[in-house]
């Protein structure tokens, strides 16, 4: 096992969607490209590329991809090789793929709980969404997670990063009450006590509001 070295060059989301649209699995590209992908346009730099599978179809990825690329699993800041027919248990749910003979990281891949058709937040069971209602599509046919559901990530980690905050504040005036709701609802649910997110979206609904009856 090796410390977890972040030397990347990342796919692009054309080469992400070259690579998993011939694999007969659900995937979906993540993190901050998808809500580049919700909004069609780049609002920043993007330093890696994340794509989520279902936990059940990870070992299909694997037979896939192990022609070419090399997988390793990614745990508490160290590096190990995913092993052929290696099969993963809820504790690890993330990987990093590099092409075999290279040394820099290509994409990452982020493993999603699932029971009986519906998507589980794995901060909190009882968060849960039909995994019919958990994603997008680009009109070149890119799968993507919906802004709401990848907002509840970024605002529910232990370490909201300043481009999470900037995600937020692009996102935010996008999304329907519909969402907006969700993601309030659901940030309630995992912090019972107050998430600063939670006060901004509440604030951003009542000037909505407010503006409206002007």
């Amino acid at each position: 096992m090796s410390e977890v070295k972040e030397s990347w060059q990342p796919l692009s989301v054309d080469e992400v969607q070259g690579i998993f649209s011939p694999i007969p699995i659900q995937w979906w590209i993540a993190g901050g490209w998808a809500l580049d992908l919700y909004l069609d346009r780049i609002t920043r730099e993007h330093d890696d590329i994340d794509v989520v599978i279902l936990r059940t179809q990870h070992l299909l990825l694997q037979k896939y991809l192990s022609s070419d690329w090399e997988g390793f699993i990614a745990f508490k800041g160290k590096l190990s090789p995913w092993n052929k027919d290696e099969e993963l248990d809820s504790h690890f749910d993330n990987l990093w793929f590099k092409k075999k003979g290279k040394s820099s990281w290509a994409f990452q891949v982020m493993i999603l709980d699932s029971e009986n058709d519906y998507w589980i937040y794995k901060r909190n069971g009882t968060i849960r969404r039909k995994l019919t209602d958990i994603d997008l599509k680009t009109s070149e046919g890119v799968p993507y997670i919906k802004p709401e559901i990848q907002l509840l990530y970024k605002g529910g980690s232990s370490l909201i990063r300043e481009k999470d905050i900037l995600d937020l504040k692009n996102i935010l005036p996008t999304l329907d009450d519909e969402s907006r709701e969700w993601l309030i609802d659901s940030l309630t649910i995992q912090y019972p006590n107050g998430h600063p997110w939670i006060e901004r979206l509440n604030a951003y609904i009542e000037s909505s509001q407010n503006i409206k009856l002007e």
